[in-house]
């Protein structure tokens, strides 16, 4: 069993960064993507960023390109979101999720992380 801790949320004036944290921890597991989700108050959860553990490739969604950058640390089975440019509508809870599986993409998932942007 695999389990994803997030750290790192917070809060941050507008304009501000934050980077997350995702680490995992297990029994001989083996990692293939990281993914970032996250929920704001009254919406559905949302796709962020992906990262394939292998390759370093990597995807963002439209509404962070740009002011994101999503990357992993192998050695230590942690993964980071770094967020620049924070804006209100980023004020969320953050989800890490990583698939252990070639089959599954997203397979745990972690508890979350509060990042709340003030105006």
């Amino acid at each position: 069993q695999v389990q994803l801790v997030e750290s790192g949320g917070g809060l941050v004036q507008a304009g501000g960064s934050l980077r997350l944290s995702c680490a995992a921890s297990g029994r001989a597991f083996r990692l293939y993507t990281m993914g970032w989700f996250r929920q704001a108050p009254g919406k559905e959860r949302e796709f962020v960023a992906r990262i394939n553990w292998s390759t370093g490739s990597t995807e963002y969604a439209d509404s962070v390109k740009g002011r994101s950058t999503i990357s992993r640390e192998n050695a230590k089975n942690t993964g980071y979101l770094h967020l620049n440019s924070l804006e209100p509508e980023d004020t969320a809870v953050y989800y890490c999720a990583a698939g252990t599986t070639a089959i599954v993409p997203y397979n745990t998932w972690g508890q979350g992380t509060q990042v709340t942007v003030s105006s």
